[in-house]
């Protein structure tokens, strides 16, 4: 058995996985929120998360608070401030197997499948727009196909296609 898996024994298949990193990038973050918040009924599902993420295995019912206290640490910068660019990639990783990373794949497997007509093109133009704080725009044009990419904190996504 391997330390991770040594870590995880006794997880049931739908929790989320955590190695030593996570953990210890992740247990700060917790604490720090957890004092900043009074409230009991809030705080209640994050020190249940503190307590899932202490022992590496997050249930599936906290995925989506794991992946927005995950999220942060990495929008922010602190988790590459506080803890290396080993800790930010680790985090990363864990991210992506919570319901907002799957969330995120997904979407850029749809753009990637939906930008396939510019392949092989020759591009014309590349243009950037601002459509508004924190949202952009992209547009690529190759013979006779012009994509708008739009890039937002939600995500990305195909604003628009024009083929021939």
């Amino acid at each position: 058995m391997t330390p991770r898996d040594a870590a995880t024994a006794g997880a049931d298949d739908s929790s989320i996985a955590l190695d030593g990193i996570q953990r210890d990038a992740l247990l700060p973050r917790l604490d720090a929120f957890l004092g900043a918040v009074g409230d009991p009924a809030a705080r209640a599902p994050y020190a249940a998360l503190r307590a899932a993420v202490a022992r590496q295995a997050v249930p599936a019912e906290l995925a989506g608070r794991l992946g927005a206290i995950v999220e942060l640490a990495l929008t922010s910068g602190h988790a590459r401030a506080a803890h290396g660019p080993g800790a930010e990639l680790a985090l990363w990783s864990l991210f992506q197997k919570t319901p907002r990373g799957r969330e995120i794949a997904a979407s850029v497997g749809a753009l990637n499948a939906a930008l396939a007509p510019l392949a092989g093109r020759k591009i014309e133009a590349v243009v950037a727009a601002a459509r508004g704080p924190g949202a952009y725009a992209l547009t690529l044009r190759a013979e006779g196909v012009a994509a708008t990419l739009r890039f937002a904190p939600e995500g990305v996504r195909l604003e628009n296609l024009e083929i021939g």
